[in-house]
């Protein structure tokens, strides 16, 4: 992703808040990547509400950077699972930006259910053994 001017504060450092949609938008790829989007998740009658985000700064992300959002499967627990995240600069090996956050599974009724078997191989599937969603 490049970091775009309205992404940025007063002093051209990229706003706190936007890392969250970086984070939503590597998130999306990962689950196209594996054969899924939200969307064929709600289909299925299922709710995948973020619940706890956490980030940890380490290095300035400003306007026109060319940023990189790591994502992977941290945790999968009976009803919630955790994504990681590390923001990096490509061809640069300090991590700027580290994260996770805690999404738990709902049903229709918006309540937390257990991960269903279909959704957990979902989530644990290769990305080189799927056909990626465009």
């Amino acid at each position: 992703m490049r970091v775009r001017y309205g992404e940025t504060d007063q002093m051209g450092h990229a706003y706190y808040a936007n890392y969250l949609y970086w984070l939503e938008q590597a998130r999306g790829a990962w689950c196209r990547d594996r054969g899924f989007t939200y969307r064929s998740l709600e289909e299925m009658g299922y709710f995948l509400p973020v619940v706890e985000v956490f980030l940890k700064y380490h290095g300035e992300i400003k306007y026109d950077d060319d940023i990189v959002v790591r994502v992977r499967m941290g945790e999968v627990r009976r009803a919630s699972m955790r994504f990681e995240y590390e923001i990096v600069k490509p061809g640069h090996p300090k991590v700027l930006t580290e994260g996770h956050t805690w999404h738990v599974l709902m049903g229709t009724e918006r309540k937390a259910v257990s991960v269903p078997q279909a959704v957990g191989e979902m989530l644990h599937r290769n990305p080189a053994d799927c056909e990626p969603l465009a």
